[in-house]
């Protein structure tokens, strides 16, 4: 049996119990006599027992009503502290939190986690920066941080909680393609312009292509274009301006709206890995606690 169906007719019970008839009982629950006594027939019927002696002058419990009574005022009790427990968490949620997320990722898929969980808490003042860098928890006051990527070995002052890797698809505008086809194998990609993630020092991220069940391979090519900021790629590779390799959080939509076609399909590949991070020792803290639950439970599939 479900722990929901067990729970269904306590309330009554207890009610009826303490008011000693059915009626009384009614009011308080502002039910009607019927239904409270219904709701007594089932909950016997239920449990195979009598809970209560009737006559027209008394109702009484039976010996089996009296310990079934005493069993649900603790349940009921157990409740109650359970509810003030968690009223009293909710008290602890205040002042600030110092959140680190990826730049493209925390603006469209974690900021829209965030915002009902800071008006669910007023008393907090959340600080947020979004930066693809990855900074120094310690150094900056980081509660938590959202990470892609990352060490293989993390430091024993950060815990973290992995929650899955992104996937990662190469793709392009319906324009493009008519332009200048589609690339029928991996080294038809030379022959196209080429749209890459890098950094303003020069370095150029290669691209990932996985080979069926086998390792992933670190491909380099020639660009025809680099850009820091993954907005910016989509923005360019629907413009048409060449073949893109994309995580399917960021264009998901596109693909689905026939805006970007995906293209070589068979080398849909695992990217980088996402985590939840928090500085070691703040996971007991009530407000780091809760957004990190909340950031598991809403980025788990995002892959």
């Amino acid at each position: 049996m479900q722990s929901s169906e067990r729970l269904k007719g306590i309330e009554v019970f207890v009610a009826v119990a303490h008011a000693g008839s059915f009626t009384r009982a009614a009011e308080r629950l502002n039910l009607t006599a019927s239904a409270v006594g219904k709701a007594i027939l089932r909950l016997e019927q239920r449990l195979d027992k009598c809970l209560f002696e009737r006559s027209t002058r008394r109702l009484a419990l039976t010996e089996a009503g009296g310990a079934f009574l005493a069993a649900c005022i603790k349940a009921l009790g157990d409740l109650e502290q359970a509810e003030h427990a968690l009223g009293a968490a909710d008290e602890l949620l205040v002042g600030r939190l110092r959140i680190d997320l990826p730049a493209t990722f925390g603006r469209l898929r974690v900021l829209p986690v965030l915002l009902p969980f800071f008006q669910r808490y007023p008393g907090l003042v959340p600080v947020l920066s979004f930066t693809d860098r990855f900074v120094d928890l310690a150094e900056e006051g980081v509660d938590v941080a959202v990470r892609i990527g990352g060490p293989d070995a993390w430091s024993p002052a950060l815990e973290q909680r992995y929650l899955g890797h992104e996937r990662k698809v190469f793709c392009a505008a319906p324009a493009y393609l008519r332009q200048h086809g589609a690339p029928a194998t991996l080294d038809d990609l030379a022959g196209h312009a080429a749209l890459m993630y890098g950094k303003a020092d020069g370095t150029v991220s290669p691209w990932l292509i996985r080979h069926g069940e086998g390792a992933t391979e670190q491909r380099g090519v020639a660009p025809r274009l680099v850009s820091g900021s993954a907005e910016v790629q989509l923005e360019c590779t629907l413009a048409g301006m060449g073949i893109a390799q994309l995580s399917t959080w960021l264009i998901d939509a596109c693909l689905a709206d026939g805006r970007l076609v995906q293209v070589l399909p068979a080398y849909s590949t695992p990217g980088l890995a996402l985590r939840v991070v928090w500085p070691t020792g703040k996971g007991q803290v009530p407000k780091v606690s809760q957004l990190v639950a909340l950031l598991a439970e809403a980025l788990g599939d995002f892959a």
